[in-house]
């Protein structure tokens, strides 16, 4: 009688188990597909957008194969406009307005920098927050979220002083910037947002660190 009831509980928590790994499992893979089919749909529209910037013959390929560009940064005339186009004119991704792309290859990343930064537009890609616009003159803000699992901004914390960022925007200026500070601040700590610049563009790369409680900041200037 005794061995009998053990025999249920061990098979009771035997299942209990199972499931468990099973739910967790499901849960993994479906975290897997969801980074892997989001990155593929990103750096396929990165690949259209940047070959469109290619094809008006502003720019060249480097040695490690990414596009550089030629144009000098005083040649880009400065708009009203995030992106350099506006309303209708603008390119979309997964329903959003899209007024840049941008490529780490140290972190191997080419997203879409969507036009505005919410909920939802952060589940789709890295978004424009604050700042002058995208490759103008002062200082931009992307941000994007840390999912700890190398989506979006979650490698971050792997660049380093001198990493190099490529940024396209929507007039097909495409500039190289060299990453030049990294630090962590509060989440409330803006001070860096308007900062001067010098006259050329810089960016600033905002998001998350590992245990959520600070921002991990990325700061780097257009050469």
């Amino acid at each position: 009688m005794f061995e009998s009831k053990y025999s249920k509980i061990l098979t009771v928590i035997l299942v209990i188990v199972i499931v468990a790994i099973l739910g967790l499992l499901g849960f993994l893979g479906y975290d897997w597909y969801r980074k892997y089919s989001l990155e593929n749909q990103a750096s396929a529209f990165v690949e259209n957008y940047t070959n469109d910037a290619d094809n008006t013959g502003d720019s060249n390929k480097n040695s490690d194969g990414n596009t550089t560009a030629t144009n000098p940064i005083d040649s880009i005339e400065k708009t009203n406009t995030v992106s350099g186009s506006s309303g209708n004119d603008m390119p979309t991704f997964k329903g959003f307005n899209v007024v840049g792309t941008i490529e780490i290859p140290a972190t191997n990343i080419n997203y879409p920098i969507l036009e505005k930064v919410n909920t939802s537009s952060l589940e789709a890609s890295v978004g424009f927050l604050y700042g002058a616009g995208i490759n103008q003159v002062g200082n931009s803000v992307i941000a994007g979220h840390n999912y700890r699992n190398g989506l979006f901004f979650s490698n971050n914390k792997r660049l380093n002083i001198g990493d190099t960022i490529y940024i396209t925007d929507n007039s097909k200026n495409r500039l190289t910037y060299k990453i030049y500070d990294k630090f962590e601040t509060t989440p409330e700590d803006v001070s860096f947002y308007s900062r001067d610049t010098g006259g050329v563009p810089e960016v600033t790369l905002s998001t998350c660190t590992d245990d959520s409680s600070m921002r991990l900041i990325i700061l780097a200037r257009a050469e």
